[in-house]
């Protein structure tokens, strides 16, 4: 005999695991970025097999909460950062505004010959030195973004040394006396992720990005500094600072 009350309806278990892992991320148990445990994992925790688990998961995905990376696993999913793209665009001022914390982090500074194009960015005879600053950006932690920038030895002697000693594109040109710069020119491509790339952004290769090529120069108009920076294109809204 079923003793079952007449009418009670039964909660799919997918459900309730999606049920119990919203309410893992809703209280911070995991966070932005974090990756979630493996199907075996979870199945071993709520006592099913891995079919029900990866059920639970996709619901999770088509509501946004939850990301999977090829190879990788599921991750919870990062509010886009809102960053940005005008006259005036300053990494951490942006990263502030949008409630973010923001870093970054030095990955080589070398001094070299410019290429004919970048020598023309620049306005530097063909051949003359420029020094190259590769790094990435961070907000909360989680990588955002490789950058490229290059300077004008001629014109801005010593910062090398400056970008060394502060880590930040503004404060390094007001060491040696740049105290105020605007963007004159940006160009948006998407691009996918080299290998090195996605190393870097923890993605995949093949992953989409996208890429600002854009000069900043002092307000007479010579250039102070031609930057390419590569945006994982899930994880910041670039914006047109009007």
């Amino acid at each position: 005999m079923n003793d079952r009350p007449k009418g009670r309806r039964k909660t799919p278990v997918w459900q309730a695991i999606a049920a119990h892992l919203r309410g893992d991320i809703a209280e911070g148990r995991y966070k932005a970025g974090d990756r979630l445990p493996t199907e075996s994992r979870l199945a071993e925790r709520f006592g099913v097999n891995r079919h029900t688990v990866r059920h639970a998961l996709a619901h999770l995905i088509q509501e946004g909460l939850v990301r999977t990376r090829r190879g990788s696993g599921a991750f919870v999913a990062a509010t886009p950062t809102d960053y940005p793209i005008g006259g005036r665009m300053r990494f951490h001022e942006n990263l502030l505004a949008a409630g973010r914390l923001p870093e970054k982090r030095i990955l080589q500074i070398e001094n070299r010959a410019a290429t004919p194009g970048e020598a023309r960015a620049l306005a530097v005879p063909e051949g003359g030195y420029i020094c190259a600053y590769h790094g990435l950006s961070l907000a909360d932690g989680q990588p955002i973004a490789l950058f490229e920038s290059l300077f004008p030895v001629s014109r801005l002697p010593g910062i090398d040394v400056a970008l060394q000693q502060t880590r930040g594109v503004t404060q390094a040109l007001d060491l040696v006396g740049i105290t105020d710069f605007v963007r004159v020119s940006t160009r948006l491509t998407a691009v996918l992720a080299d290998a090195t790339q996605a190393l870097h952004l923890h993605l995949q290769e093949g992953d989409p990005l996208l890429r600002t090529t854009g000069v900043n120069a002092v307000p007479d108009g010579a250039p102070v500094e031609f930057g390419r920076t590569w945006f994982a294109g899930d994880r910041v809204t670039l914006t047109l600072d009007g």
